[in-house]
């Protein structure tokens, strides 16, 4: 019983001290906060290959309602598509591949033409290689789109960063 109270006064406790802390919602506001109107100022370049299409397709999702109005940024990606065959059998045939995407990517500021933001985004995983040719060519596109995914979460999560450090912030609510 006694633990039980413990627990709940902590709780409280807790809750009480966490704005102290200057902790905060990164996207608080929602779609009117300045963070979400700084995404849906990007205008993502086109990206080359399939690669490109399936990251530059999830991160216009991300991003919001791009095109309405004009775009403040423009976001350049560079991606890199490797699979690497490993895991020989003795007759010299690979039983497992890794795929890796890695992106680099560069926040245009459209006014001036000063890249505000440059960085990079990346995963891999393991794709094992069965005796049909069907499955792990179907394996690998599975885990392209999948990486095309983090690596297009992993792009938004830096340009919210910067949205929050850059983007004026509204009045606080009385």
């Amino acid at each position: 019983m006694t633990a039980t109270v413990s627990r709940r006064a902590g709780l409280v406790l807790a809750l009480l001290l966490l704005p102290s802390c200057g902790l905060h919602p990164l996207y608080g506001g929602g779609a009117g906060s300045g963070v979400a109107a700084t995404l849906r100022s990007v205008q993502v370049a086109p990206i080359s290959g399939q690669s490109g299409w399936l990251v530059r397709d999830k991160l216009t999702d991300r991003l919001g309602q791009a095109g309405q109005g004009a775009a403040a940024y423009r976001l350049d990606v560079t991606l890199d598509d490797n699979i690497t065959s490993f895991g020989l059998r003795r007759d010299q045939a690979a039983t497992q591949e890794r795929r890796t995407l890695r992106a680099r990517f560069q926040l245009v500021d459209l006014r001036n033409g000063m890249v505000v933001l440059d960085a990079t985004a990346g995963s891999d995983a393991s794709i094992d290689i069965v005796s049909s040719e069907y499955a792990t060519v179907a394996a690998e596109q599975t885990v392209l789109e999948q990486l095309a995914g983090i690596v297009a979460d992993q792009i938004t999560a830096r340009l919210a960063l910067y949205a929050t450090r850059t983007a004026p912030q509204p009045p606080p609510l009385k």
